[in-house]
């Protein structure tokens, strides 16, 4: 599983011209599966997402979590996540979920999620999105529940 957290002061994605999910202050979460993924990577990636401490106290350090300020977040999936280049420079998306799995995954993750918080906006899996946000930092943190970077 493989995410991409960013942190926003708003963020919203929308589907033929109509915003299906916004958040003001939190983070914007892009999120690709892979077959093997399983409910040990949904639980470490929620773990991670909710406590990851890139909000900035009164000091104006990095210690605060969406959790903490109790911000938005908003989870769209994202199947290019797993697009390789290495070979080429047209993206492989082998590595990449099969479409229905991954659907099951998402469905699974965004419920698993919204049981631990419930400030969770989403995306629709497999449909055509226009992802709008306001990058705040810019901060930026790319998670693997495979592979440590």
């Amino acid at each position: 599983m493989r995410i991409v957290v960013q942190r926003v002061n708003e963020a919203s994605v929308s589907v033929d011209d109509q915003v299906i999910g916004e958040i003001r202050k939190g983070i914007m979460v892009f999120v690709g599966f892979e077959e093997s993924d399983n409910k040990t990577d949904y639980d470490y990636m929620i773990k991670k997402i909710l406590g990851l401490r890139i909000f900035e106290d009164k000091e104006g350090k990095m210690n605060l979590s969406v959790l903490d300020i109790f911000g938005g977040i908003l989870i769209v999936p994202n199947f290019t996540l797993y697009g390789d280049v290495r070979k080429g420079f047209r993206p492989s998306f082998s590595s990449s979920c099969p479409v229905e799995l991954a659907k099951k995954y998402y469905d699974e993750f965004i419920e698993k999620i919204t049981k631990s918080f419930p400030l969770v906006e989403t995306g629709i899996f497999q449909a055509d999105m226009k992802v709008n946000l306001l990058n705040d930092g810019p901060v930026t943190i790319l998670l693997d529940s495979k592979r440590l970077f």
